[in-house]
């Protein structure tokens, strides 16, 4: 009885080893994998349009907000510093006001705070459906020069992290 019990085990120590490995190949693949951002349009306070494929090449940052959520108009002005900082190495910046804003308050804050970046209406809500369903502000996401989404900050980010972040990525 023990000399068939012995090659059992040995099989079974080779199944557990090859599940094992199997669950690290897959694991590193899921953490490694980087999302690319939606083909999308954005629609800019102006009414230009302007599509994922255009930031193509460039660093962008995608930050989701709203003019009545306290974070977001906290943040804002170390999100207008960093993209004056990094804005002539070829960080894009992009502020999609979510569909419950009003555009008329969007329009209000941006003129009185003199934002220097795109703003987005994302009137329908599709910009946050399609960037994984954004429902909390502030959501911002460091887009890589080839359209991956490389970090997805929710809330106000650590901005020193965030510039060291940047530096590395457009300096690739």
């Amino acid at each position: 009885m023990q000399a068939s019990a012995a090659p059992q085990r040995t099989w079974l120590k080779i199944l557990a080893a090859l599940v094992i490995v199997a669950l690290a190949v897959v694991g590193y693949m899921s953490v490694s994998k980087k999302d690319a951002i939606p083909d999308v349009t954005f629609t800019n306070l102006q009414g230009k349009k302007f599509t994922s494929q255009d930031l193509r090449g460039k660093v962008v940052m995608i930050n989701f907000w709203a003019t009545s959520c306290v974070t977001c108009v906290k943040e804002m002005p170390e999100m207008v510093d960093t993209y004056n900082k990094y804005k002539d190495n070829g960080l894009e910046f992009i502020a999609v006001a979510m569909a419950y804003d009003p555009p008329n308050y969007v329009l209000n804050f941006v003129e009185t705070r003199k934002l220097p970046f795109q703003i987005a209406l994302d009137t329908q809500g599709e910009l946050a459906k399609s960037f994984g369903d954004i429902k909390l502000t502030p959501t911002t996401l460091v887009v890589d020069k080839d359209g991956h989404v490389i970090k997805r900050y929710v809330g106000e980010p650590d901005f020193a992290a965030l510039h060291k972040l940047l530096e590395k990525a457009l300096a690739a």
